[in-house]
């Protein structure tokens, strides 16, 4: 299980030492320090972040106002208010902002420790009981009941922060990937646009030892030379027309930290030379500058080709792919894992139910079973504008149905399903021989399309684990054909 994420917006942050240092060590949460609105917002959009304390400045009331803020965007997200007196703050901004607790500074480490422990557990109770709920709202309601042809709401998926998944590969992939983040190897990463190749990299940046230190992203897709150079290893005034001013550079602004490389595939030979040296040596030198600095970061590049087959054709560097890829990580299309389909919907659909300001008590299961029919090309994210749509249209306090799904959908997944009835021929004389032909066949099917997981298909059929054993044996079925 992962340990907590805490995010702490602070008015001082040499106030807070002592408390992260106990945060971290006593109680091993992950504690995020950030001394701005901006930067908590980014910490937050990259994390499973459980709890934020802010504290308000002297003269300001900008934890408050956060906070409150927060309990529209973030409603899950418990709250903890610190301030140096309450003779400003009423009980009307408190409930603003639905605060679980405030604190008085001078910081108790241990108080707020214990305070943080208690917020954390009453969150977990919460969410609980909201999984209860839809559960037994579910074995109450006929209609719902009888659409859904399995469990409505599955256990929960795995995380690897923002990442959402529930098949082995991702599994085998996001346990690598703990284990990668921990090193100061180079990542590689690869798969197609739209699987959350920027998801991983933040959730390997923020697993790693540099965590404490920027995350920078830059698309190398599109840009000329002169212009990424500049935006990665900086300029000098004058060092070309429109350079007004001194540029830092994102390689030196990082420095201590990581900088994410997507389209890396795009970069021309003469720009894979200036970043192999760098990748070598951590030197920059800035242009229009003859001095050379040295940055400590770490690299994490993406693609959506494959690196290796565009060195074979000589349009890579074969030595630059050999650095980038101190680890390598392919990341499959959904297609490919249709088990990830059900868990990412839901999701989705919590996530922009919250966004929008909207009761949904989830997806039907029908609704659930059309849209693994998709091939989609645009993967997680073409699944996601799919959910946001249906979620805009389902009826607030109800669930989300087949009927919110778009048309392009419905036509993919009635096509899907009549391509599978298509051709069924029972063999035989008899009826008893010709109906165990096209059991044969059903059975077949159904394990084929879900890739041989007998538990979904065993639901999907209406049968017991054990009777879907028993028929695969009683017919010679496996997996090879």
């Amino acid at each position: 299980m992962r340990s907590s994420t805490v995010v702490i917006l602070s008015a001082s942050g040499s106030d807070w030492t002592e408390a992260v240092e106990v945060l971290s060590e006593r109680y091993t949460y992950r504690v995020v320090l950030t001394g701005s609105i901006g930067e908590a917002l980014t910490a937050m959009g990259s994390l499973n972040v459980d709890l934020v304390v802010a504290e308000d400045r002297l003269d300001e009331m900008v934890g408050i106002d956060f906070l409150t803020r927060l309990r529209v965007s973030h409603p899950d997200i418990m709250r903890v208010y610190v301030t140096r007196s309450t003779a400003r703050v009423s009980d009307q901004l408190l409930t603003q902002a639905a605060i679980y607790q405030f604190l008085l500074t001078p910081l108790d480490p241990t108080q707020l420790g214990l305070a943080i422990e208690r917020a954390l557990e009453a969150r977990e109770l919460a969410r609980r009981h909201r999984i209860l709920s839809r559960e037994f709202k579910i074995q109450g309601d006929s209609y719902i009941f009888t659409e859904h042809k399995g469990p409505a709401f599955r256990p929960e998926s795995h995380r690897f922060e923002k990442l959402v998944y529930a098949s082995e590969k991702m599994a085998e992939m996001c346990n690598l990937a703990r284990q990668a983040a921990t090193t100061e190897l180079p990542i590689l990463i690869q798969g197609e646009t739209g699987t959350g190749k920027e998801l991983l990299a933040r959730a390997i940046h923020y697993n790693s030892l540099r965590r404490s230190s920027p995350l920078l992203v830059q698309n190398c897709g599109g840009l000329p030379d002169e212009l990424l150079q500049s935006e990665l290893f900086g300029h000098q005034r004058g060092a070309f027309t429109g350079a007004i001013s001194d540029r830092l550079g994102l390689f030196r602004a990082a420095d201590g930290g990581t900088v994410f490389l997507d389209e890396i595939s795009e970069v021309s030979p003469s720009f894979q030379v200036s970043l192999l040296r760098f990748l070598q040596e951590g030197e920059v030198k800035p242009l229009g500058s003859d001095k050379v600095i040295h940055c400590n970061v770490r690299i994490i590049a993406a693609s959506n080709q494959s690196l290796k087959q565009l060195v074979e054709r000589r349009e890579f560097r074969q030595d630059l792919y050999f650095r980038l890829k101190g680890f390598e990580f392919e990341i499959p299309p959904l297609r490919d894992r249709p088990d990830d389909i059900a868990p990412l919907a839901e999701f989705f659909a919590a996530k922009h139910a919250d966004s929008m300001g909207r009761k949904v008590l989830g997806i039907t299961a029908n609704a659930i079973e059309k849209l693994a029919a998709g091939d989609f090309p645009g993967n997680v994210r073409e699944l996601e504008n799919e959910i946001r749509r249906m979620v805009a249209l389902a009826k607030d306090g109800e669930y989300v149905t087949a009927r919110d799904m778009s048309p392009e959908f419905l036509a993919a997944a009635a096509r899907k399903s009549s391509d599978g009835l298509r051709g069924f021929l029972p063999d035989g004389k008899t009826l008893k021989d010709q109906v165990e032909s096209l059991e044969k066949q059903i059975l077949g099917h159904a394990l084929l399309r879900n890739h041989w997981n007998q538990s979904r298909t065993a639901v999907e059929l209406g049968l017991s684990r054990v009777g879907l054993a028993n028929k695969i044996k009683r017919y010679n079925l496996n997996e090879l054909g």
